[in-house]
């Protein structure tokens, strides 16, 4: 075989790769899509799974369902807001600092994103979300 003939071959196995790749990005299926990937393209309405540490804690959120809220620093100079609900999970005893993992659903904005749905669904209309800090999960 010619050298011509495997390299198509392998450009059409890359292009059929990236294809399917946007597909698992865009339907949430697959591997959990990168964070820093939906806010550079302004996706919403995504479930995700990462870690981060907790830069700030920030006072709850009492307007309507209370939520705890958290800053967490998922990659260096990279942030995002956990807005966690303390109606319906416990609340998680993060301090600054803490490494925490997290799953839930991302929200794009400005100022890199939200994550909530870090609890379960009572109605399970939802996927179930959670935090997680040293071994204990939280939802």
């Amino acid at each position: 075989m010619s050298d011509s003939r495997y390299l198509s071959g392998g450009v059409v196995f890359l292009l059929l790769m990236l294809a399917f790749g946007w597909q698992y990005l865009q339907t949430g299926s697959g591997a959990q899509p990168e964070i820093r990937v939906l806010y550079e393209t302004r996706q919403s309405d995504t479930q995700v799974q990462a870690q981060g540490r907790v830069s700030r804690l920030l006072n709850d959120d009492n307007q309507g369902s209370r939520h705890q809220r958290l800053i967490v620093e998922i990659s260096p100079g990279f942030t995002i807001l956990i807005a966690h609900n303390i109606d319906l999970a416990p609340r998680v005893p993060a301090r600054r600092g803490d490494l925490l993992s997290f799953y839930g659903e991302y929200e794009w904005n400005q100022r890199g994103g939200v994550v909530h749905w870090t609890h379960h669904d009572p109605r399970k209309r939802h996927v179930d979300g959670w935090i997680e800090l040293d071994g204990k999960r939280y939802q």
